[in-house]
């Protein structure tokens, strides 16, 4: 066949394969676990999940920024040991001995951790002590990403809660925003994400907001070489103090700033990415060629980024009699 013919062909069934227009594609049974399964909770309490997305849309509609909370909460939960929401213990030090890894500084701008107990309290009252509150934040995760142009998922369920919290360990676990990208890709690396999904997973950048405090690196005293300097100038209008303690952002993305689309990389081409580790993806021989393809082409992106999305959430879930199923997702049981 002709190499344009070859090309045209590979296109179109990347296409056909990854669509999520009409056909309503789903991806299943690509994550790590075998112990988690799909629909686990059919028998034990059949609306569970209609039940969470019900919530997740119409907290949406209320508070847009919402969607994007469940996605970024869920990064911080299961890159942090296990996906077992941890992340949700609010025990204070002097009530029982559980710091909460909320007070890590890799943890800032996280928000609206309170609507996973909501949804909680709702379970609680249709099925008692039956889903988890790790399950709730992976499920609605699912869902948002749905609702910000991302493909349907069918995402395995089972999950239990942690008994403990893994304040003092956090940081060994999340990246920082200046740490290099080498070592970005070796912590996901370390839970079975390969560097394609990581690439693609760094595309939830493309929605919401980065504060002032992780890019005033980047603008003071001098704007980095690195950013196209008439969107540095603009940063600099967002983020005028160099004060790491101001409260301000920039948008991600100026275009779509709540689509889950393939605008992010576009802006790593043109270098317009905030922050530095987005920006490092364009200049490693690693990444570049996923950068690439993923700028050049949103369908694939959406792939990519269904398929990273179920890896991570099934990053060494506890199952069977290991952990719990938290009555209040802030607090492990008495």
């Amino acid at each position: 066949m002709h190499p344009v013919g070859s090309k045209f062909a590979f296109l179109l069934l990347s296409v056909l394969l990854f669509s999520n227009s009409v056909d309503n594609v789903y991806f299943s049974n690509i994550g790590k676990s075998q112990q988690l399964i799909v629909n686990y909770y059919n028998e034990t309490c059949p609306r569970a999940e209609d039940i969470i997305k019900e919530q997740v849309f119409s907290l949406y509609k209320k508070h847009g920024n919402s969607a994007i909370s469940w996605i970024r909460n869920l990064f911080h939960d299961c890159m942090v040991k296990s996906c077992d929401a941890s992340l949700l213990l609010e025990i204070k030090e002097e009530e029982g001995g559980i710091v909460s890894e909320m007070k890590s500084s890799r943890s800032f701008g996280i928000r609206n951790l309170k609507y996973v107990n909501k949804i909680k309290q709702l379970l609680e009252n249709e099925c008692p002590d039956t889903v988890s509150c790790a399950d709730i934040m992976a499920l609605a995760a699912r869902d948002a990403i749905v609702l910000m142009g991302g493909l349907e998922m069918e995402m395995k369920t089972g999950r239990r809660d942690s008994r403990e919290s893994y304040e003092g360990v956090v940081e060994e676990f999340i990246p920082n925003h200046n740490d290099s990208l080498s070592l970005v890709l070796s912590r996901f690396q370390d839970i079975g994400i390969d560097a394609q999904a990581t690439v693609s997973l760094l595309g939830a950048h493309s929605v919401g907001r980065v504060h002032c405090v992780n890019l005033v690196n980047r603008l003071y005293p001098t704007v980095d070489p690195t950013l196209d300097p008439d969107h540095g100038e603009y940063l600099k209008r967002r983020c005028p103090n160099p004060d790491p303690k101001a409260v301000l952002y920039a948008r991600n993305d100026l275009e779509t700033p709540m689509v889950l689309d393939n605008n992010y990389y576009k802006n790593v081409l043109g270098q317009k990415a905030l922050l530095l580790v987005d920006q490092q993806l364009g200049s490693s021989p690693i990444t570049l060629p996923y950068v690439q393809q993923m700028a050049s082409n949103n369908t694939y992106f959406l792939a990519q980024f269904a398929r990273a999305v179920l890896l991570l959430s099934e990053n060494a879930p506890l199952t069977d009699e290991e952990g719990e199923i938290r009555k209040d997702c802030r607090r492990v049981n008495k």
